[in-house]
């Protein structure tokens, strides 16, 4: 009974002992690390656990009712005093009182126990009123115009003036209600003598749109960071000491569009400029080729979504395919640069002058406010004939007018003279004249069908060979040009533009039988010989080859390899080796 006794007694000590160093180890506390501020600022709240640094995060939603929550921070540490070992868990919580007064903290759960409560005196009147020339800290907002049209950019600048060493501090960007807000360049920082005091400046810059006319206002802009005393040696191993300020809120009265600047798109800016480049004034061309034609849309003041699409009107005498625009903003820390540029394949359709008109737009000139009109001259173009096409009509040999010379015959009487007059009275030599007139006249029928198969033979060769393809045309433009001139049912032009959307990839090509080898794709192989027997007026196929060229040329040209190109139709052969 004694023994058991005894363990009884040592068993309810080492319990008590563990229940002791427990508690010991669960040890809490919190604090504010000032008691009393002025509404606007932010005040710190830590609470920290000794001895056992495995507990949760405690609950601190029950704050909100009385403070904006402002984020969490936790940190641990350990000591080791005389062989004893000790750790602590401080959590940090950034709080900014929602109204003034005396606030209460209420009591904690923390790791099964509870804080004590807190109090804190919020007095009336922000720091805001009183951030100026002179303070530890204080914000600087200025604008320029204070009086914009709508749309048109404002320059705002935020400087921060501060004579504190921080550990950390957050500036808030301007926002407000119906304003767009773009930030301009990098932050920059820099050294102010301001009434005598010694300043470090950080400064940003921002361009703030209008969207609507009227009165809009820029709320206040916020810093709030934690300065650290450099004479308080404690203060590096903290925070610091919590540290806000703010600006004046600042008003525009933005005004509406003005009634002189008319009915097109508004533009109110800076500078605007439109050029076009690719086509040289009186530059040559040929029918069938395209040429590139970039037009370029730069404006200072005004994003690239606040810039109309650029297009060309419609030309007498060319077809006309744009590309997609590329669009991009960027800054030089105080303007807004929007740009938009386009590219448009010409496709020059008859010979003779070819003229591009002029490309306008009107826009808003801030600076000396009136309307303003940005141009790209118009450009007029030589253009020639197709290549292989004759410049005029082969001249004909026409017997009326081809001398006929005189045959020379001697007659019985010893003199020389012509047939006509030898055989005037001799029915024989009229008769052998008439057989060389007959002679004559179908030397020259055999002359002129000659030279007509030759003319022909050149033309259907030359016809479909057109010079290699403008520089700058895209690909996707010369496809375009080729599909339209098979929508059109044109062969001969089509069979240009397919040669010239070939000889993109493949400078070597010379007609379409070469270009039908050098396919992969049977179907587009089969679509362009059915195109080079209806160039020549052969095949059934004209129906519907449109359809045909439009299915099998929905995607790229399907060009292989030099050392894989077909050879569908290549002649076998003519002694084929034996297997």
């Amino acid at each position: 009974m004694i023994r058991a006794a005894h363990r009884c007694a040592l068993l309810i000590a080492a319990f008590a002992c563990v229940l002791c160093g427990t508690l010991h180890a669960a040890e809490v506390r919190a604090w504010l690390d000032r008691n009393s501020m002025q509404l606007g600022e932010t005040v710190t709240l830590n609470v920290e656990v000794s001895g056992d640094t495995r507990v949760p995060q405690p609950d601190f939603s029950a704050l909100s009712q009385d403070f904006d929550l402002l984020g969490t921070q936790s940190s641990s540490s350990m000591n080791i005093v005389n062989g004893q070992t000790s750790t602590k868990l401080l959590w940090a919580v950034g709080l900014q009182p929602k109204r003034a007064g005396t606030l209460t903290i209420p009591a904690l759960d923390v790791a099964g126990q509870k804080t004590s409560a807190l109090t804190l005196n919020v007095q009336q009147g922000a720091a805001s009123s009183s951030a100026k020339a002179g303070d530890d800290v204080y914000i600087e907002v200025s604008a320029d115009p204070r009086a914009p049209y709508v749309q048109q950019q404002i320059r705002l600048t935020v400087k921060l003036y501060f004579a504190l060493n921080f550990s950390d501090g957050g500036l808030e960007d301007p926002q407000g209600d119906g304003l767009v807000v773009h930030k301009l360049g990098q932050d920059t920082y820099y050294a102010a003598d301001v009434g005598g005091r010694r300043y470090r400046v950080w400064e940003r810059r921002y361009a703030v749109v209008p969207e609507k006319s009227g009165t809009l206002t820029v709320p206040s802009i916020a810093f709030r960071g934690h300065a650290i005393d450099p004479a308080d040696v404690n203060s590096f191993f903290s925070r610091g000491r919590a540290v806000t300020a703010r600006s004046e809120a600042i008003s525009f009265d933005v005004r509406p569009r003005p009634a002189a600047s008319g009915t097109e798109a508004w533009l109110p800016a800076r500078s605007i400029t439109l050029t076009a480049d690719g086509i040289a004034d009186h530059a040559s061309a040929r029918v069938g080729e395209p040429l590139t034609l970039t037009l370029h849309l730069r404006a200072q003041g005004l994003g690239f979504e606040q810039l109309p699409d650029l297009k060309l009107p419609k030309v007498d005498g060319a077809d006309i395919y744009p590309d997609k625009s590329s669009t991009q903003n960027h800054d030089d820390g105080e303007w807004l640069y929007g740009e938009r540029e386009r590219k448009f394949a010409i496709v020059p359709n008859r010979p003779g002058p070819l003229v591009l008109p002029a490309v306008s737009l009107g826009w808003w000139d801030t600076a000396h406010d009136r309307a303003a009109n940005a141009e790209a001259p118009s450009l007029t173009l030589d253009v020639q004939p197709a290549a292989g096409t004759p410049t005029g009509s082969a001249s004909a040999i026409n017997p009326a007018s081809t001398p006929t010379p005189p045959v020379q015959q001697e007659t019985k009487t010893g003199r020389t003279g012509s047939v006509a007059e030898a055989s005037a009275g001799d029915p024989q030599a009229a008769r052998w004249r008439t057989i060389a007139i007959a002679a004559l006249l179908l030397w020259v029928v055999t002359v002129l069908a000659g030279a007509g198969w030759w003319l022909a033979r050149r033309r259907r060769g030359q016809a479909l060979t057109p010079a290699p393809s403008a520089n700058g045309a895209s690909q996707s433009a010369l496809r375009a040009a080729f599909l339209s001139a098979a929508r059109q049912a044109d062969w001969p032009g089509s069979a240009r533009a397919l040669l010239a959307w070939a000889r993109h990839s493949k400078p070597q090509v010379r007609n379409l039988g070469e270009l039908a080898q050098l396919i992969s794709d049977s179907s587009q192989a089969a679509a362009v010989r059915a195109l080079d027997r209806a160039c020549y007026g052969g095949g059934d196929e004209r129906g519907n080859l449109a359809v045909r060229i439009a299915e099998s040329f929905s995607g790229s040209l399907a060009l292989a390899s030099d050392q894989h190109a077909r050879q569908d139709g290549v002649v076998p052969p003519l002694y084929p080796a034996h297997r």
